[in-house]
């Protein structure tokens, strides 16, 4: 019994020289999937998904996980959820096996299986972990849920045992080496003008989109000199550019190009007569007789002031949009000319007793459809007899009733148009003026030979 009692002894004084000496082991080696830091002093894990070629096959992505990795769907999405805190654990070879996990990426109830390998490994930044089986699992929306259970065989830490962290990580609560994030601390030095990017132990300033680093100063690119991809016009605004197009042209769905306005198809009242796209711009047309002034209306061009066909013995009268040739003696037997225009029929001649005295002719244009009711020619007498009446009215060419003659004194009389007319048409219309005296023994007539002249258009 006193023999069995030593022995215990001495074993006990054993595993408690065994469990001090445990506690100075420094491991150099580490599981698989994990190699060891240096500077840290503890092992990292291996990122296969970068160091292994085409490390998944069939389209699937490859997700690094804590000793290994996963193929999965390039649809699925990963949710690390860990149940309990990650625990340390020797770095001794052989400790910690590989596992096996699947994971189903799918819309519905289907979907497809994707195989992975986990294995125990290091917190990111340090800690050593317990050797376990990662389970993943495929939840709603294509998301993949990953969980480290603990380890029930894990080595307790030592609360009291310092580590010293390389420059940029920092002693976390758990005794391991995380990054400090100098952006979000505030500890950085970059610039007001500046973007302030968190790396793993250190950090980097870099200038915003639109702006290049000069020196130490973020400044902004001018990018109509640099890269000018504007058809037309550019104009660099605070870290973009945007492009404009010259008059008559109009930004194209790009944002780059200009397509031609056609500006004859927007509105029908830009010129009087005819409108005519060009590249950038529009043009106004008048037909023939007619020139363009002020760019967009139509003027009628007095071809009798300039070049006409007229004969020496014609004279050359002018309309809205050409010219006619009438005889410069209109007059007709038994008349005779006395003036310009002017035909009497002589006393003497006995055929002027049944005829009118006198014939003067006149000529005038208008615009095809003219507004009605319009007063277009005032007829008046030139002598004037004592004791008697002047009465006017329209003799002949008046068949269809297009005018109508308003007398307006003793003496005068306008005449109306009550239709419209359209032309080109030329319209001969006589105007008598019958003069009787006051006891009924005295009779005359004249006659205005009225010829008008309807243009082809309305200007």
């Amino acid at each position: 019994m006193m023999l069995k009692a030593l022995f215990l002894t001495m074993l006990t004084l054993a595993l408690v020289k065994s469990q001090d000496t445990e506690e100075t082991i420094t491991y150099t080696q580490c599981t698989d999937g994990y190699e060891w830091d240096p500077v840290r002093q503890q092992c990292k894990d291996i990122d296969e998904c970068d160091i292994v070629p085409d490390a998944c096959k069939g389209g699937m992505k490859c997700v690094n996980h804590y000793g290994g990795y996963l193929c999965l769907p390039k649809t699925a999405q990963i949710i690390v959820n860990n149940e309990q805190p990650q625990q340390e654990t020797p770095a001794a070879e052989g400790v910690g096996a590989a596992a096996n996990a699947a994971a189903t990426s799918s819309t519905g109830t289907g979907g497809v299986a994707a195989t992975g390998v986990a294995a125990s490994g290091v917190v990111p930044g340090g800690g050593f972990v317990a050797s376990a089986a990662a389970e993943v699992q495929t939840g709603r929306n294509n998301f993949v849920t990953r969980r480290n259970p603990a380890d029930p065989q894990r080595i307790p830490i030592n609360p009291s045992h310092r580590i010293q962290c390389a420059t940029g990580y920092e002693q976390s609560e758990h005794n391991v080496c995380q990054d400090i994030d100098e952006c979000t601390a505030g500890t950085h030095n970059c610039r007001a003008d500046q973007v302030c990017i968190n790396l793993r132990g250190s950090f980097a300033c870099q200038c915003p989109p639109g702006y290049q680093k000069r020196g130490e100063q973020c400044v902004d690119i001018n990018e109509c000199d640099a890269s000018n991809q504007c058809a037309q016009q550019c104009y660099n605004i605070l870290g973009s550019f945007i492009c404009q197009c010259n008059q008559g042209y109009e930004l194209s769905s790009d944002r780059l190009n200009c397509e031609d306005i056609d500006e004859c198809r927007t509105s029908s009242y830009l010129c009087q007569y005819q409108c005519v796209n060009e590249p950038g711009k529009f043009s106004c047309m008048c037909p023939q007789g007619y020139q363009v002034v002020r760019g967009r209306t139509c003027q009628d061009i007095n071809e009798c002031e300039t070049t006409n066909e007229c004969r020496e013995d014609e004279m050359c009268w002018n309309y809205h949009g050409g010219f006619r040739c009438y005889p410069r003696n209109p007059c007709q037997d038994p008349y005779v000319l006395t003036s310009e225009n002017r035909c009497v029929c002589p006393v003497s001649n006995a055929m002027c007793r049944e005829i009118p005295q006198s014939i003067v002719y006149k000529y005038m244009s208008i615009r095809s459809d003219r507004s009605v009711p319009s007063d277009i020619f005032q007829i008046q007498a030139t002598t004037i007899y004592a004791n008697t009446i002047n009465t006017f009215r329209i003799k002949s060419g008046n068949e269809n009733g297009e005018f109508y003659l308003r007398q307006t004194s003793p003496v005068s009389a306008m005449l109306v148009l009550v239709k419209s007319l359209s032309g080109p048409r030329e319209y001969i219309v006589d105007l008598e003026m019958v003069t009787v005296n006051s006891i009924g023994t005295f009779r005359t007539s004249s006659v205005l030979r009225l010829t008008i002249i309807v243009g082809p258009f309305s200007f």
